[in-house]
């Protein structure tokens, strides 16, 4: 039942951000990741600010990871060293629009950052714990948090339309709760799939947002 739960969830997701990606217009012509090439010539500064969001997002990933590792393997001190680092991971992102939109949404975005988090320990406590209506609960505050990011996201940039950034934000969050899982199962070999199309995935995301930007703010790239 709870591999059927994950499927669910991924697949809804995951068809969500395909059904909605085409939205981005010239920023992904689609989102197999192989057409970059489709992508608009970035200057210097705009290429120097993708890679900057890459490795900021990459980490995300790769602290959080290490988190639910830790906490599967009931080894605190390592979750309780991740954690502090996901945090700070998570307030260098909100840190990356600041320049553009200003303190105050700087905080807002690692109120937000910080709700995604929490629904995903939430999850993974509820996974460790053998918990289905835990996770259901956890899954359901990931998919509104993810709502609040794009709702927040659009507001500020218009070439970030809001269905289509929901539907990125749905699939990562499909990718976390499959990555728990596969943690739980010690299925590595699938596991070590899911981490390549979660980097995929957040190499999406950091690029789509650098485009975004560039377009808004074009005297500034």
């Amino acid at each position: 039942m709870v591999n059927t739960f994950r499927a669910s969830i991924v697949a809804a997701s995951c068809a969500l951000a395909v059904a909605t990606f085409g939205q981005f217009e010239e920023v992904h012509a689609h989102q197999d990741h192989s057409t970059a090439d489709k992508r608009p010539v970035r200057s210097a500064k705009a290429s120097q600010t993708a890679a900057a969001l890459r490795d900021l997002w990459i980490g995300h990933i790769f602290w959080v990871r290490n988190v639910s590792l830790a906490t599967l393997n009931k080894d605190d001190d390592a979750a309780k060293a991740a954690e502090q680092q996901a945090v700070a991971n998570a307030r260098s992102i909100a840190a990356a629009i600041e320049p553009f939109y200003g303190a105050a949404a700087k905080e807002k975005l690692f109120e937000l950052l910080a709700g995604h988090y929490g629904a995903v320990k939430a999850y993974l406590l509820a996974t460790a714990a053998g918990d289905p209506a835990g996770q259901s609960k956890a899954t359901e505050t990931l998919t509104l948090n993810a709502e609040e990011i794009a709702a927040f996201l659009s507001k500020a940039n218009p070439n970030l339309p809001k269905e289509a950034v929901n539907g990125l934000l749905l699939a990562h969050g499909g990718h976390h709760i499959q990555q728990i899982q596969e943690l739980r199962a010690r299925n590595y070999g699938a596991e070590a799939k899911t981490w390549e199309e979660m980097k995929k995935h957040m190499y999406q995301i950091a690029d789509t947002m650098t485009d975004a930007l560039a377009k808004q703010f074009a005297k500034k790239f």
